[in-house]
């Protein structure tokens, strides 16, 4: 999963530091090494409710570039 947070960061729930933002390099390297060793697996995104939608937009279109296949967004149902 490549969380987005309310500022625009960008996390991935793998690696040595999930918790740590990542750049755009290092999120695209890592998913392909994740992909390399599991190759057919789904990357889902997820944007913090008050984010502004062109930073995840922009999240997926790097992941676009980077020939990731299979690319999904995790949505939430609104609360009551």
């Amino acid at each position: 999963v490549v969380s987005v947070d309310a500022a625009g960061n960008m996390y991935l729930n793998v690696g040595d530091a999930p918790e740590s933002p990542v750049d755009a390099d290092s999120l695209v390297s890592n998913i392909g090494a994740v992909l390399r060793r599991q190759p057919g697996k789904r990357v889902l995104v997820r944007g913090d409710h008050s984010v502004d939608y062109g930073a995840v937009v922009a999240t997926l279109v790097l992941l676009q570039q980077a020939e990731i296949p299979k690319v999904g967004l995790v949505t939430e149902p609104p609360e009551r």
